[in-house]
Order: structure tokens, then sequence, then C-alpha cells
């Protein structure tokens, strides 16, 4: 069998933990920060733990991670 290739979109985005959850960081955060509340942004900083579901469909992008 061929090896699977692993999505590189995936690979600059998301970091897998010991425990094999999905980490990435929070969205919003790029431009027009003056529309944004003070304390989203502040909420906004460093990375986050994905849902289940959502890190159900990274892992299939990376499947040796």
């Amino acid at each position: 069998m061929p090896k699977l290739k692993t999505k590189s979109a995936v690979k600059k985005r998301f970091k897998l933990t010991a425990s094999g959850k999905i980490k990435g960081n929070v969205a919003y955060k790029r431009h027009n920060l003056r529309k944004r509340p003070q304390k989203m942004k502040r909420q906004a900083r460093g990375t986050f733990i994905l849902a289940k579901g959502d890190a159900n469909i990274i892992k299939k992008y990376m499947p040796y991670g």
C-alpha cells in the first residue's frame, strides 16, 4: 500500500496534543479588530482545543498525526 498524504493546510494550522486532542488557533484575530469587544480579543489569545466533531474531521486529514 502507498503512504497516505497529510493535508498541507492541516500541518500548518493544527497540532496534536499528547492525549490525542487537536489544538488550533482562535479565529477572527487578523484584522478589523476595532470592531471586536475587548473581552473577545482577550479570550482569543493563544490556542484552543477543537470540539470532538471537528477534531474527527481534522484527524482524517492527518493520518499519521
